[in-house]
């Protein structure tokens, strides 16, 4: 599912497939994917040589292991300057914690 999103990055078309992979979570198989990859008027021959030479499947692997290392287990995840942000992630609140990581900048400069 996540090598068909990069797949379709390649192809300008990373968030359009990446909503249609999420809005529709119980068919993710391959054909599935080719059908999503038509749907968004992809170049279909590309897509399915990427799909099928596993393109981007590199790519997912280092952010799986970037995750790991991180201590991510799930989503969303923020980091705010490279500190992983604990707790609530409404919008307020990440907006309050980006102010403190701006002062935190500041003080350190």
């Amino acid at each position: 599912m996540i090598s068909s999103a990069r797949t379709a990055a390649g192809l300008d078309a990373f968030w359009e497939m990446h909503d249609l992979l999420f809005k529709h979570q119980d068919a993710l198989r391959p054909r599935d994917l080719i059908s999503y990859a038509r749907e968004l008027g992809l170049d279909f021959e590309r897509f399915t040589d990427d799909l099928r030479e596993h393109t981007g499947s590199a790519r997912v692997a280092e952010d799986v292991d970037s995750a790991d290392l991180s201590g991510v287990s799930g989503t969303p995840t923020f980091f705010i300057n490279g500190r992983r942000h604990y707790g609530a992630y409404d919008i307020d609140t990440l907006k309050n914690e980006v102010r403190l990581a701006r002062a935190r900048a500041a003080v350190a400069a």
